[in-house]
């Protein structure tokens, strides 16, 4: 697994080269690709353009890139989806040069048109012609749920907010390029266990984000995705038995933080990416580290 970065979720501005820079600064190995931002540049001043600072920080080696949002939009009427999924060969095809071969996309967690069943055939065919129309370019897509409840007030149908719901619906997807985008932020709201991870292979999880929930004074119900922390800030999600599974699994891509603005410090922007390095750096080495004959003879410790 590599550490990547995420300029959006760490409140970051500033010219694509500024965070190329701090990204290869502070010692990150991967970055999230701005595809919208990338798309608009291709079509202002043409891909060639758009592509020459990304194809010069990944050349060295140094940099890869991470990950991109879906470009497409997916709960629409069959007609505009007819034609955007025509046009998300060429949009994906953008990405799949620069070598950025993970595509994410988030459920809804509730609506107004379609009641529970309706809906999870819904996404199951919508998402996977997706995934059919990406796998010639080898990129996988990556499912995540929103687990926050406010997300579900006041809409006629609930849908998919969990670890059992999204399981379920990427193992009914009829695609080899289909997989979980693993939030552990979500993960730890919705009540799940590390033991359903072990119902994907390390192909399967197509990208890992954390951050942590608020301290235990505000209720399950009134968090929102505006508690979201940096991990370890309020340890209320044990980061280190997740990147040790994960390690368990094999997994191999990338990990970001994924903070909202109104939970970081203020400060200076290299200090919150160094901030971010320091925390990947340590949480990787853990997982990673080899487990040692002393370490894996010695019993548990009890307590009376």
């Amino acid at each position: 697994m590599f550490k990547n970065l995420n300029a959006s979720f760490l409140a970051l501005s500033g010219h694509e080269s500024e965070i190329i820079e701090l990204a290869m600064t502070y010692g990150f190995k991967g970055l999230d690709m701005n595809f919208e931002d990338f798309r608009d540049r291709a079509k202002s001043k043409g891909i060639d353009y758009a592509r020459r600072l990304i194809v010069s920080a990944t050349a060295t080696g140094r940099l890869r890139m991470g990950t991109f949002d879906l470009p497409i939009q997916w709960d629409v009427s069959d007609e505009a989806f007819a034609k955007e999924l025509a046009a998300l060969p060429e949009l994906a095809t953008m990405a799949a040069d620069l070598g950025c071969k993970r595509c994410l996309a988030l459920i809804p967690p509730a609506g107004d048109s379609r009641p529970y069943h309706e809906n999870f055939d819904f996404h199951k065919f919508r998402f996977g012609d997706i995934c059919r129309t990406l796998q010639p370019l080898g990129i996988r897509l990556g499912l995540g749920f929103r687990a926050a409840e406010n997300l579900r007030k006041g809409q006629a149908f609930q849908f998919i907010h969990d670890m059992e719901g999204t399981s379920a619906l990427i193992h009914a997807i009829d695609a080899p390029n289909i997989g979980l985008l693993l939030d552990a932020w979500n993960f730890k709201l919705s009540g799940a266990s590390l033991d359903e991870l072990d119902k994907f292979s390390s192909e399967q999880i197509v990208a890992v984000r954390l951050a942590d929930l608020p301290k235990a004074d505000v209720a399950p119900s009134e968090i929102t995705e505006e508690h979201r922390h940096m991990p370890g800030e309020t340890g209320r999600i044990d980061f280190g038995a997740l990147m040790r599974k994960l390690a368990e699994i094999g997994y191999d891509g990338p990990v970001t933080i994924a903070t909202h603005r109104k939970t970081l410090s203020r400060g200076r922007r290299d200090a919150i990416v160094e901030q971010a390095s320091q925390i990947l750096d340590g949480l990787i080495k853990e997982a990673t580290a080899p487990v040692t004959a002393a370490a894996a003879t010695e019993p548990a410790s009890s307590e009376d």
